[in-house]
Formats: C-alpha cells, sequence, structure tokens
C-alpha cells in the first residue's frame, strides 16, 4: 500500500496558501531548497504536476487544486482534534451525527433533535435512517453519536451501547378528512373491519396497536403495512387508510399530512430512546436532546 507523506503534502499545503514558495519559507522556517526538494518529491509520488509557474507566480495545476481541497480538509480536521484535546474554542460547527429507526415517525424525530439546532454554538447535524439492528452497529463501532429509536436495545449487540429513555406517548388514529368523518362515530367499536395501514409485524408499535385492537375486541381490514413510516403517512394522506401517530405531534400530524382526528388511543403508549455508545451522555447537543425531551416534549401530551 502506498503511504502518503504528509510532511511533504504540508509543505504543498502551505505553499499553495502562501502563494510562493518564499513565504511558505517564514512560514515554516526552512530554507527553499528544502521545500522545492519536498515538493517535487511529492509530485513524484503522486504522478502529477501541482503548481505551474506564470510569471514569477505559482499557480495550482486541476490536480493541484483537487489536491489542495484534500489537503485543507486534513489540516483542518487536525486542528479541530488539537483545539478540541486543549479546550479551546473550535471553528467549524460541531458534528452530531444521528441514526434515525426506519419506523420511527419522523415528525417526532425532529421534535427530539430540534434542541441541538438552538444551541449557542453551531451544530452540524448529520441523519442517516436505516433498521435498528443496522444502526446500533454502527453506533457500537463510533459512526454515530446516537441513536433514536422506540425500543431500547436488545442485550445481544455488541459492544457497549446505553439506551435512553426520553419518554412516552399515548397514540391518535388520523385519515384524511371524508375517512375520519366515516369512522369517527361510535369510536372505537366502529373501527372493526375499518381499512388501516400498519407499521410492520416485528416493530415495537405494530406490537402496540395489536395488543389496544385486542383489548377492544377490533378486527381492523390490513390494506397496507409499511418499514418506513413516512410513506405509510403519505398513503394515509391519500385516503387508503387509518393510521396511528403519537398524540405529542398530533398537530403537526394534521397540519403536515392534512388529516382529521379519528381518535385518540389512551391506554396505548409508545416509548423513545436515544441509544448512545457512553453510559453517561457528554455530547452538549446530545444532552439537550435528551433534556428537552424530557422537560418538554413528553410533557405536553397532559394538556390533551
Amino acid at each position: 500500500m502506498d503511504w502518503l507523506n504528509y510532511h511533504h503534502l504540508l509543505y504543498f499545503w502551505t505553499v499553495a496558501k502562501k502563494g510562493s514558495i518564499t513565504e511558505a519559507c517564514k512560514e515554516l522556517r526552512l530554507a527553499q531548497p528544502t521545500i522545492s526538494g519536498q515538493l517535487r518529491s511529492l509530485e513524484e509520488q503522486l504522478g502529477e504536476k501541482l503548481f505551474t509557474r506564470v510569471g514569477r507566480r505559482l499557480e495550482l495545476t486541476e490536480v493541484g487544486k483537487l489536491v489542495y481541497r484534500y489537503a485543507d480538509e486534513i489540516f483542518s480536521l487536525g486542528r479541530e482534534l488539537t483545539d478540541f484535546l486543549k479546550g479551546k474554542p473550535q471553528g467549524r460547527p460541531a458534528r452530531l451525527i444521528v441514526g434515525i429507526s426506519d419506523i420511527m415517525p419522523k415528525l417526532v424525530a425532529y421534535q427530539i433533535l430540534r434542541p441541538a439546532l438552538n444551541l449557542g454554538s453551531a451544530i452540524h447535524l448529520v441523519c442517516y435512517e436505516d433498521q435498528p439492528d443496522r444502526l446500533l452497529l454502527s453506533l457500537s463501532a463510533h459512526e454515530l453519536d446516537l441513536v433514536l429509536t422506540d425500543a431500547p436495545a436488545h442485550p445481544s449487540v455488541q459492544g457497549p451501547v446505553f439506551s435512553h429513555l426520553l419518554g412516552s406517548s399515548s397514540l391518535a388514529l388520523f385519515a384524511a378528512p371524508a375517512l375520519a368523518a366515516q369512522y369517527r362515530k361510535h369510536f372505537p367499536a366502529r373501527l372493526d373491519g375499518a381499512p388501516f395501514l400498519m407499521p410492520m409485524q416485528n416493530s415495537m408499535s405494530r406490537r402496540t396497536l395489536g395488543r389496544w385492537f385486542d383489548e377492544h375486541d377490533i378486527r381492523p381490514n390490513v390494506v397496507g403495512e409499511f418499514q418506513d413510516i413516512s410513506l405509510l403517512n403519505v398513503f394515509g394522506q391519500a385516503g387508503v387508510g387509518i393510521f396511528a401517530s403519537p398524540t405529542v405531534v398530533e398537530d403537526q400530524v394534521r397540519k403536515y399530512h392534512q388529516v382529521a382526528l379519528v381518535g385518540r388511543l389512551d391506554t396505548a403508549k409508545e416509548e423513545f430512546y436515544a441509544i448512545s455508545a457512553e453510559r453517561r451522555i457528554k455530547h452538549p447537543a446530545v444532552a439537550a436532546i435528551s433534556q428537552s425531551a424530557r422537560q418538554s416534549l413528553f410533557t405536553k401530551e397532559a394538556s390533551l
């Protein structure tokens, strides 16, 4: 495997940034022949010319521009790392990399994550969506800072991961306005045989709904099952069937999907978890998310 000489890359980056070998010599406190020789070595290693001379000036070639972009990112990250370890303020926004379970309602995920964007310091939010087991593997490999899902991590997950309960919410049923009006009367008995859009069988929310249906002796007509809750909601908006969503985002569901309330399932509760690779949450954005969810988001339900 060919290894890049980062000393050579540093000399190239400094010359490109300063615009001349003379200025780079002052910055690096090195003699001109030393830097010129290192630049030639880097070009030989890469097999490409990085500079072209225009009069007395050095200009980057197209390949040189590409190499400079990579070098700038490499050394900027290096400065960020040393600043972080020294406790100094960082010029770049802190990254928060979150995995969101594909079964989790996206309006709930947004409400949970929103406090991270309102911190005094800038946050660069990166969101991935996948099945919970895959996200937890990425978390245990330290590729994610946080996983949002509707169930705690299973004990069989490899690597240390810790489940933090953010809160719980009862469920409500929604449908396109005409369909909602049809099934709102004589709720919940009227739901027997009603068309329903459901999460997949192995999901926590599907099991929660199933228990509620059993308690009320209701046999819904399941017209569709979905792994992606966002897609389920689109079908619900189109009037294909009735669907469930947490009451903590009831107003947002009505407005965003232009649907109406069919009824609330007060005894059907859904929990939401933040799963991290650390027992004690240290990331300031994750701490803000956890605190806001427990003290604000999941306390709104009491007023409904």
